[in-house]
């Protein structure tokens, strides 16, 4: 079992907005593919903060993070963005990761998504009680 890496498709859901009211025109939305780690260990989607400037993603707030070795750091979080997996999307905020660094893809995702990470097949793939769209347990 290894690493899993997926493409994702990434989207300015405030550029969308405005497209869809005739405000901006459809190719100045700006959008991503990003190959991306699946990262059951992560929270949230982290994209480098090239990205997040280049997708024109406003600043939404701060949090701290915790890294695998412990160490915690002040990081920001930003949004709206849109995440396409296959055919299934969300919109989300992100963390701001350093300029460069590894984008990665957090659990929050896959729930919503209702996306499990196939390690031998090195994918995501709807759970198999939900295979045309996301199932969300409610009580």
């Amino acid at each position: 079992m290894g690493e899993v890496y997926v493409e994702l498709e990434l989207e300015n859901y405030a550029d969308r907005v405005l497209a869809r009211r005739g405000y901006l025109k459809e190719e100045e939305v700006r959008s991503a593919t990003v190959r991306v780690l699946a990262d059951t260990g992560a929270t949230l989607l982290v994209l480098p903060e090239d990205l997040v400037d280049a997708l024109g993603l406003e600043r939404m707030g701060k949090i701290i993070v915790v890294y695998a070795d412990e160490r915690k750091e002040e990081r920001a979080t930003a949004g709206v963005v849109t995440v396409r997996v296959g055919n299934r999307s969300m919109e989300t905020r992100c963390v701001v990761g350093p300029p460069g660094s590894e984008p990665l893809l957090g659990h929050v995702i896959l729930e919503e998504l209702d996306l499990v990470v196939d390690p031998r097949e090195g994918k995501l793939v709807p759970r198999p009680e939900s295979p045309y769209f996301p199932t969300l347990k409610l009580k």
